[in-house]
């Protein structure tokens, strides 16, 4: 399995932009893969400038509804002709988050996209193909990131702190290896993972994603005692990490101390091969 990261939010190379956002392209025995798809079309250039062919994926996915996931989905569809893009049925709700001043602000998808064809809503799980799945619905909460309390779902009017129904997480199972991948984990990445095992998904071996230890909007970062328990508990389990985007870097550095090995940054332009 060949991974790259076609956007983060830092970048290796000074010739590979990157922004606040994600995508990865994951190739796999059998399939091209696209797991989000940043916040504009700049995935689209960095992908050229990294030797991968958009127009070869066969499977795209949109994690959850925000757009620094989404933003580019308008250019994908435009590259690529045959892909599926599987996203949850609640992914072009109304999503906003609120600044320090309280100033609220559009984060959802282009709803004008919401008919395309090619779009696959998922609910719960999804199984895609062999070796290949979906799963949200994540039950337990106790490791929620702080960051969530400024992101909110507007119904009817009203603004409701956002229950992140529309996150879902992929698996690949290829060669005795099992990869998790999280867009976000909005969730909580202790509970994401807690889930994986409760699905049946014991043998992680590796998970890759954002941890959501950082709060763009009021530019804070998850408190240090939260960051270092997490990393504890992280720690002492199997899979080994590969963080990226919403983590933050002062957040990643303490879980660094800790988790040594067992965890490592993936910036824009970096390539992983499992």
């Amino acid at each position: 399995m060949i991974i790259k990261m076609l956007v983060e939010n830092t970048s290796l190379f000074k010739k590979i932009v990157c922004e606040h956002g994600l995508s990865l392209y994951i190739e796999t025995e059998n399939h091209k893969i696209l797991f989000d798809m940043g916040s504009s079309e700049l995935f689209a250039e960095n992908a050229e400038k990294l030797n991968v062919n958009l127009k070869e994926v066969d499977i795209a996915i949109i994690s959850h509804g925000h757009y620094d996931h989404g933003g580019g989905l308008e250019k994908f569809l435009e590259i690529n002709s045959k892909a599926k893009v599987y996203l949850s049925k609640n992914a072009f709700e109304n999503y906003y988050s609120k600044d320090l001043n309280g100033v609220k602000k559009y984060i959802g998808l282009n709803k004008k996209l919401l008919t395309n064809e090619r779009l696959i809503f998922t609910d719960k799980t999804k199984t895609i193909t062999k070796g290949i799945y979906l799963f949200s619905n994540i039950k337990d909460t106790t490791y929620k990131p702080s960051g969530n309390h400024c992101l909110f779902t507007e119904n009817n009017g009203v603004l409701t702190e956002d229950n992140f129904s529309h996150e879902q997480n992929l698996i690949i199972r290829e060669n005795g290896k099992t990869v998790l991948f999280a867009g976000c984990a909005h969730k909580g990445i202790i509970n994401i993972q807690r889930e994986a095992n409760y699905l049946g998904m014991s043998e992680i071996n590796y998970i890759i994603g954002g941890f959501h230890l950082y709060n763009r909007a009021l530019n804070l970062n998850e408190t240090p005692e939260k960051v270092k328990e997490i990393g504890h508990i992280l720690k002492d389990t199997g899979p080994k990490f590969y963080t990226c985007h919403c983590t933050g870097h002062e957040s990643y550095q303490i879980l660094k101390e800790i988790m040594k090995e067992k965890i490592d940054y993936l910036a824009t332009g970096s390539q992983l091969v499992i």
